[in-house]
């Protein structure tokens, strides 16, 4: 059987004495530059595009490559050569698995001839890298594209509250031609109410566009919630400072107090002390039945400047009272 040789060297752009480094890396070069959705236009792009990853089936494979590399001297010549002793019963089994699918078209009847009819599959992986060929004959299939993931800066109201919110996001894009290039997409989501600080949320579709019509993947939005000038995030729990007299927190007081829902009224136990945590229950993060609580730590203030009048009247409290904090 005659066959036209084919330079696997050649279609990859390196030497007979590549290393196997020099050659995955000449292939990933060449296979983003073949690759068929740059080229359109270009009828033979899926020809050269298949080529590429023909001879890379054999040059990353020590044995074919010692195989194909014992068809004789002649081989740089490209002329037409017989099928060497010991080629009849070469038999590979490609497997390999993964990655996004771009059809490379059948190998060649030299490939065939020399390594036996196995085929497969090409798989072109979404980070540019070769991920091998699986069995069971060629086919232009669908394939669901990738996911992705985003951050989604919230403010603690929002995260709190929940609901419609626009976000812009930069997608990168292939140009016309060829070249990678930044854009800009704007989507509409529903924040769900109590999010916390980690959460994600699932936009169906909107993740890397599939292959073939295959489905597109997902977008993840990871939420971040960024600071407040008033409230503490303890995971679900909001922590607020109280700020109060000392009256007030000797004598009991009612005072409002902000929430992420609204202020509300709150009773101050006469006798708190600086530090004592009293709590909001169900108005913190979280979602429903598991909401977090909000925590109200009182800090007891002293005015930093008095009057005549209120230093005579601190200094009579001070003689008429016997309490002594310090126990040691």
């Amino acid at each position: 059987m005659s066959l036209e040789y084919k330079d696997y060297y050649k279609l990859l752009g390196v030497s007979k004495t590549a290393t196997q480094e020099e050659i995955s890396k000449a292939f990933k070069r060449q296979a983003r530059k073949l690759h068929p959705d740059l080229h359109p236009d270009e009828p033979e792009a899926e020809k050269k595009f298949k080529d590429c990853n023909e001879a890379y089936e054999v040059l990353k494979d020590p044995e074919k490559r010692k195989l194909y590399d014992s068809l004789g001297p002649n081989w740089q010549d490209g002329q037409r050569f017989q099928r060497p002793p010991g080629f009849e019963n070469a038999q590979f089994n490609f497997g390999g698995a993964g990655g996004q699918q771009f059809d490379a078209g059948a190998f060649s009847d030299f490939f065939e001839t020399i390594f036996g009819g196995g085929g497969g599959r090409a798989h072109f992986s979404n980070g540019g890298g070769f991920s091998g060929f699986g069995g069971g004959g060629f086919s232009r299939g669908p394939s669901r594209g990738s996911d992705a993931t985003a951050v989604l800066e919230l403010s603690l109201e929002e995260a709190y509250r929940g609901g419609a919110k626009a976000i812009t996001l930069q997608e990168q894009t292939i140009g016309p031609d060829g070249s990678p290039r930044l854009g800009t997409k704007t989507l509409n989501v529903t924040i769900p109410a109590g999010v916390r600080e980690g959460g994600k949320i699932r936009l169906s579709g909107q993740g890397n566009p599939g292959r073939a019509g295959g489905k597109p993947g997902d977008l993840y939005l990871k939420v971040t919630i960024l600071p407040h000038p008033l409230f503490k995030l303890e995971e679900g729990n909001v922590i607020l400072d109280l700020p109060l007299t000392p009256w007030e927190a000797a004598l009991g007081a009612k005072v409002r107090v902000p929430t992420l829902g609204g202020a509300v009224e709150m009773n101050i136990p006469a006798g708190s002390s600086s530090g004592r945590k009293l709590r909001l229950p169900g108005k913190g993060l979280g979602g429903r039945g598991r909401r977090g609580d909000q925590l109200v730590r009182l800090m007891i203030q002293v005015p930093s400047t008095v009057t005549d009048d209120q230093r005579e009247l601190w200094e009579k409290l001070a003689a008429a009272s016997d309490f002594n904090p310090r126990t040691f």
